[in-house]
């Protein structure tokens, strides 16, 4: 399944990329995570809660950056299971600045779902997943866009 878009943010470039470079910052945003670990060889485990219509899962996650050029982009790579479930995915993220001295992201994830989750149905996962990154980009707006502190 892809995702994409373009998100506009009132805050500069530099304090974007500082942001959405620390997990637990972003972590902060993602509805439903429980708990973010970065571990010193550079990967990070998160846990959570995940209902996608009348079902709950409980996913343990690992990801990793698969590209890493500071202030510019990134891309990251991760498998999350839950009993039953699994989901692997990408995700690539570009940052440029606006013209009006804001910042312009643009991202992409590839993900695809296996199991449990996989049976559920493709509208109910895409609906699940939209709402989920809706709300995880308003948080990331509201927390640079607000009084300058993330």
């Amino acid at each position: 399944m892809q995702f994409s878009g373009t998100v506009t943010i009132d805050a500069p470039r530099d304090r974007v990329w500082a942001f959405v470079d620390d997990p637990h910052q972003v972590g902060s945003c993602a509805p439903g995570v429980e708990s973010v670990d970065v571990h010193d060889d550079g990967t990070i485990t998160t846990h959570a809660k995940v209902s996608v219509g009348p079902i709950g899962f409980r996913f343990d996650a690992a990801g990793e950056y698969t590209e890493r050029v500071e202030g510019e982009r990134a891309a990251v790579r991760g498998r999350a299971k839950a009993p039953g479930t699994a989901v692997d995915g990408t995700a690539h993220m570009s940052l440029r600045d606006a013209d009006d001295g804001g910042t312009v992201m643009d991202w992409s994830a590839d993900v695809q779902f296996s199991g449990t989750i996989a049976n559920i149905g493709a509208r109910l996962i895409q609906g699940t997943a939209n709402r989920i990154i809706g709300q995880a980009f308003a948080c990331v707006k509201s927390k640079l866009e607000g009084d300058g502190t993330p």
